[in-house]
């Protein structure tokens, strides 16, 4: 089905359901099944955020026992939909208004609580990142920039328009929403070859049908456990939080760089706050020469720009330095009392490289290098046991992070670890 006609189909649907004076999703797929409908007036506007989803409710409900064991499993765990849904609010807005400014169903906007439990600093071993977990190719692949700057995939705004625009490109390859799921989970290529092996052996080339991996199997009856207790929270128990119909935060554009801190105190949020949503900036700092926005609370806004107008001290502890024609990158780095790798990373400086040429100029890392990672991603860590022969930069490569960023977590200043050591890694 094309998107047009997707549209079509939904929007007489609604007006249906307008006539009749309410709203409700039917299932075909597995007569006698239980089907979760809930009555909805559409002749007043939504109350908050959770009824905008209900209203826009436009996929078929997947009804099969797994569909059910995971309801039911989320009914004995309320908390469980509780504690995402609170993570949820500050982004959740912004992605039903993006899903419905595109006339997509709003089912999609309770994906990242099955890839993320809506923590955009989320990682898994597949080294897959943020609130729509994109792993580093298909971040590439979708333009999600990923430096030792930044990394836009923990990025709420510009990932969730990266997701969608995956998920509307698996849908119009796929021509069902179940398959989307699928190859957005699994990948578009090993969907494809598992229904090519349904079609040789004269299976039907559905969903439920398709041999996939233990996840992949669990990801759309998650999907719709979800879906049905958020479509009636009080019949599963589950208290959901308010959520206002209406923008939690703004963006605005930078033009000078600026500290994570230094932003945090402007605006007057606690740090950790405030790296919830810019939790892309990963050294602390946020660098003009990225053209970035920031993200703020829409009420922090005008205590941000007061605040910024009245400030009168540096705003990043970052500096620019002129280097002289043959100084060596090491004495640099000791003058100014950083690590010689940070100061080859923030300026991109090879290995080879030991001096330097006249009027280089270089960026020199400031006591805010590696604030931010260790401000957002201390919320979201794992213990990891130390094994004989481990070293740091192994662990930081098995978790996809930085050996800084490690002695930031756990407070270690050189490089030797014991064995059964318990150290916090990003997780």
């Amino acid at each position: 089905m094309t998107r047009l006609r997707f549209i079509s189909v939904l929007i007489l649907a609604l007006l249906l359901a307008v006539v009749a004076g309410c709203s409700t999703l039917d299932s075909d797929q597995e007569p006698g099944a239980e089907v979760t409908t809930r009555t909805i007036d559409l002749t007043k506007p939504p109350i908050d955020v959770w009824e905008r989803i209900r209203r826009g409710y436009a996929i078929p409900n997947l009804n099969t026992p797994l569909s059910e064991q995971w309801t039911e499993y989320y009914a004995k765990h309320p908390q469980s939909i509780q504690r995402m849904a609170d993570r949820a609010g500050p982004y959740l807005y912004y992605i039903v208004d993006e899903i419905n400014r595109r006339g997509l169903p709003t089912e999609l906007a309770l994906l990242p609580f099955v890839e993320s439990a809506y923590n955009p600093n989320a990682y898994s071993r597949a080294h897959a990142s943020g609130l729509w977990q994109f792993i580093p190719s298909t971040g590439t692949a979708f333009e999600l920039e990923q430096t030792w700057w930044r990394d836009q995939r923990r990025d709420p705004i510009a990932s969730t328009n990266a997701a969608l625009d995956y998920l509307e490109y698996l849908y119009e390859l796929q021509g069902d929403w179940y398959l989307a799921f699928a190859s957005y989970n699994w990948g578009e290529g090993s969907v494809r070859r598992a229904l090519a092996r349904n079609e040789q052996a004269g299976l039907p080339l559905d969903y439920r049908y398709l041999r996939m991996p233990r996840e992949t199997t669990n990801y759309v009856p998650k999907l719709q456990a979800i879906k049905n207790v958020i479509g009636d929270p009080e019949r599963y128990g589950v208290i959901m939080p308010i959520i206002n119909n209406e923008p939690f935060f703004v963006a605005i554009a930078k033009d000078r760089d600026i500290d994570i801190e230094v932003a945090a105190k402007l605006a007057e949020m606690p740090l950790e706050e405030f790296a919830l949503l810019n939790p892309a900036y990963n050294q602390g700092v946020i660098l003009a020469d990225l053209a970035p926005e920031i993200v703020l609370p829409r009420q922090q806004l005008p205590i941000y720009l007061a605040n910024l107008a009245a400030y009168e001290g540096d705003l990043t502890s970052w500096r620019k330095y002129e280097a002289k024609r043959g100084e060596r990158i090491a004495d640099i780095a000791g003058q100014f009392n950083v690590s010689l790798e940070t100061l080859r990373r923030a300026n991109d400086l090879p290995r080879s490289t030991q001096t330097l040429a006249a009027d280089t100029v270089l960026i020199i890392p400031g006591s805010t290098a590696n604030l931010a990672v260790a401000t957002t991603q201390s919320a979201s860590t794992r213990t990891y046991r130390v094994r004989r022969g481990d070293t740091l930069s192994g662990i930081a490569r098995q978790f996809g992070t930085q050996v800084s960023t490690l002695r930031q977590l756990n407070g270690i200043k050189g490089s030797r670890l014991r064995i059964g050591q318990r150290l916090r890694v990003p997780g």
